[in-house]
């Protein structure tokens, strides 16, 4: 019997359906039922919550988020050899489990959730962990269709999510993820704990909507961001070139000098500098 549930241990649920992990699909699968129940858990609360899961794989997380209580799991699968595994388990958690046989880059749970707000909880597949929490960030309307996402991601993708202003991982990433949710890493998981072991140190990341983020144009924070940081050794008078605006207005607009260098403004500067962006192509279409 595992920890959680009478399911078979998640090795023989591998063997039962052949489910050799692939590379071309980014996939590393967690077997310690225990630290799978850990994620679970930084969802928490979960009675009566719906969880929107990205590839579940064997299920063991799958397996977690409904012995502790979610009252809805939409899993997201796009590998069809562990659609017969989720099966199993929504044989064992009848009328709680839907399986949805896609694409997480494409698909879009929301008309599945008739207006409800869910959780978002995944071993996100590495090779598309960045650009699936990009879509989920800047999805519009804001406040999003979630309430929380607590995701697993490279422990290096995992400094960038949470950096702020001074530290060496703090980027375009950062920008983006802080400005709309407050980011905490919560803990590491060893290569070990994986099959196969992946090369690198795993962080599980929690990140929780601001209701209000300091008003901007999202569009134009992401545009001033990635002038900034695109040459993040060089000071903002030349970094903001490319924007084809004066760069010292914008540095002015957030009260920094423009001889400074992006990874030293805060969050609140580059909304600033948004702003001031948004001001100065009003006044060129005026």
């Amino acid at each position: 019997m595992s920890a959680i549930d009478d399911l078979p241990p998640l090795r023989e649920v591998i063997r039962q359906h052949a489910l050799s992990a692939r590379k071309s699909l980014g996939q590393n699968f967690l077997l310690d039922l225990n630290l799978t129940a850990r994620i679970a858990r930084a969802a928490a609360p979960l009675d009566e919550a719906t969880v929107v899961e990205i590839g579940p794989g064997p299920g063991g997380l799958t397996r977690a988020l409904l012995a502790l209580g979610a009252r809805r799991v939409i899993a997201i699968e796009h590998d069809e050899r562990a659609i017969p595994a989720l099966q199993d388990i929504s044989a064992r958690y009848p009328g709680r489990l839907e399986i949805v046989h896609g694409d997480a880059m494409t698909f879009d749970p929301r008309p599945l959730l008739s207006g409800e707000r869910a959780k978002i909880v995944a071993n996100l597949p590495y090779n598309i962990a960045t650009q699936l929490l990009i879509n989920w960030l800047t999805v519009e309307p804001w406040p999003p269709w979630y309430e929380m996402m607590v995701l697993m991601f490279q422990r290096e993708v995992g400094e960038r999510i949470v950096a702020r202003e001074g530290e060496e991982a703090y980027g375009r990433l950062g920008v983006l993820a802080n400005w709309r949710c407050e980011t905490k890493i919560l803990f590491d998981i060893s290569p070990s704990a994986f099959v196969p072991p992946p090369k690198v140190t795993s962080s599980v990341v929690r990140l929780v909507p601001r209701p209000e983020p300091l008003p901007c144009d999202r569009r134009l924070l992401e545009q001033v961001a990635a002038a900034a940081f695109g040459q993040r050794r060089k000071m903002l008078r030349q970094s903001l070139k490319s924007l084809g605006v004066d760069p010292a207005r914008l540095a002015s607009a957030a009260g920094v000098d423009a001889t400074r260098r992006a990874e030293t403004i805060p969050i609140s500067g580059f909304v600033a500098m948004a702003r001031e962006l948004a001001n100065i192509r009003n006044e060129a279409e005026r």
